[in-house]
């Protein structure tokens, strides 16, 4: 159960219902309930989050996504992820690999990406130049910003929606 209250569509400012119907197509999630305590955030923050990972192929991203919400224990972003990553293509020997960190199920790229998405995750100040020409070999600078940005946001959401307890919308999975 959550530890704050959650903005119900029905409580809804009109700012917040604007948002609610055209952005969430009349279906927020818990997160978004959270947020609507901060109208400008959660326009804004949506807005961030569309845009994020956007140059990644998208098995990438949500391999990338999954494996960083599983490092960080985060149960509600996991648990969307793996929505997310079945939608993507990822079979679930693949998701099963990711909760143990074997990464040799995927191509080198993705290999590459999410060995950095991990290090990233567990000391997010360890980069090397050396990370970064195994990351050149596979991606432009464009799609290692975008990486580096996917990486931030899925550990800053991992940090937002575990302390805050927030309840996941559907049926749940185990890997």
């Amino acid at each position: 159960m959550a530890r704050i209250s959650l903005i119900e569509p029905d409580q809804a400012s009109p700012e917040v219902k604007e948002i609610y119907d055209g952005k969430l197509k009349a279906k927020p999630g818990s997160i978004q309930k959270a947020l609507a305590h901060r109208p400008a955030m959660l326009g804004n923050f949506l807005g961030f989050y569309a845009s994020v990972g956007r140059t990644l192929d998208r098995k990438l991203y949500e391999a990338v996504y999954l494996r960083t919400s599983l490092i960080n224990g985060c149960h509600y972003c996991t648990q969307h992820h793996i929505q997310g990553s079945k939608r993507a293509g990822l079979t679930p020997d693949q998701m099963k690999a990711l909760k143990g960190g074997d990464y040799s199920g995927f191509a080198a790229p993705e290999q590459t990406a999410l060995r950095y998405a991990e290090k990233l995750a567990r000391t997010p100040d360890a980069a090397t130049d050396a990370d970064f020409a195994e990351l050149k070999k596979h991606f432009s600078d464009e799609q290692i910003v975008d990486l580096h940005m996917l990486i931030g946001l899925a550990n800053l959401t991992n940090r937002v929606t575990g302390p805050l307890a927030l309840d996941v919308e559907f049926p749940e999975e185990k890997l």
